[in-house]
């Protein structure tokens, strides 16, 4: 295994290994204008929201490592303390992209990436009006991290008001994750499309688990089996009796004759496979027949 001190390594080279292993990452589209109300566009993907109540988002323009310079959203949000975040999905990314480019301070990078500035309804900076979902904010607090190249700039923000696109939403009103379309930011140049890769994963909130140390050791120790199978299997509150069990194997006669084999491993794939279906009730009786 590479061990890295970060104190012994270069900002840049170090900056490298941070984006690769950290990600996806959500990108924040950040509007802002200047004391002379010129309007910048930028997108940052050291994001993400961390509160409800109050709503609080924050993105970071950090310090460029190369000359320790600081980026215009930097000192816009310091002389202008509001600010625009736009959600980036798939249909604008290489406009967002391109708005990302270093142009000289005053340059209008909506106008630049070909997007259309919505008058936002209480603050200055502009809306993204192709972006899903806007969150107008005002900046509470901006903390430096350091100052030297590379170190955060935490702009936290307070959303007042959010604007959604109702094209995104599902019946429930609620919006449609696969419908919003969203991109993340991975290392390099490289990007993910959300909707083309999501699954879910219910989370353990409504039931208790038995956990995986409460698995037999045969399970528990099979070479088939992965940890993620294995926390699906402990995901579950109580084991299916031996009666249930009984029934589920005269039910599946192919399953009674893979259990004459005796063959654990053909038994365990086969397990595996209600698992990757989500059938984890038929995962336990098959592993426990």
């Amino acid at each position: 295994m590479l061990t890295i001190d970060p104190k012994e390594v270069g900002t840049g080279q170090l900056h490298q290994y941070l984006l690769g292993a950290i990600g996806p990452r959500p990108i924040a589209f950040a509007s802002t204008i200047d004391d002379e109300g010129r309007p910048n566009l930028s997108p940052f993907s050291f994001f993400n929201v961390f509160g409800a109540n109050p709503p609080t988002l924050i993105f970071s323009p950090a310090r460029r490592g190369r000359d320790n310079t600081v980026k215009h959203t930097y000192k816009n949000v310091k002389a202008v303390a509001e600010v625009v975040i736009n959600i980036v999905n798939y249909a604008m990314v290489q406009q967002m992209s391109l708005a990302s480019t270093e142009y000289a301070e005053g340059v209008n990078e909506f106008e630049k990436a070909g997007f259309t500035m919505l008058k936002s309804a209480l603050i200055k900076p502009f809306r993204v009006a192709e972006s899903p979902v806007q969150f107008e904010c005002k900046v509470k607090e901006v903390v430096e991290t350091g100052q030297e190249g590379g170190a955060g700039n935490l702009v936290i923000c307070e959303v007042l008001k959010v604007h959604i696109q109702e094209n995104i939403l599902d019946d429930a009103g609620k919006i449609d994750q696969h419908k919003i379309d969203q991109v993340a930011r991975m290392g390099g140049n490289w990007y993910t499309r959300a909707n083309l890769g999501m699954f879910e994963v219910e989370k353990p909130l409504s039931n208790l688990g038995i956990g995986i140390d409460a698995i037999p050791s045969e399970i528990k120790e099979s070479t088939i089996l992965t940890g993620n199978d294995l926390g699906k299997l402990g995901n579950v509150e109580k084991l299916p009796k031996e009666a249930e069990i009984s029934a589920f194997i005269a039910e599946n006669t192919d399953l009674a004759t893979l259990l004459k084999s005796n063959n654990r491993n053909e038994i365990h794939h086969r397990a595996q496979l209600f698992l990757e279906e989500n059938k984890i009730d038929a995962a336990w009786k098959l592993l426990l027949a």
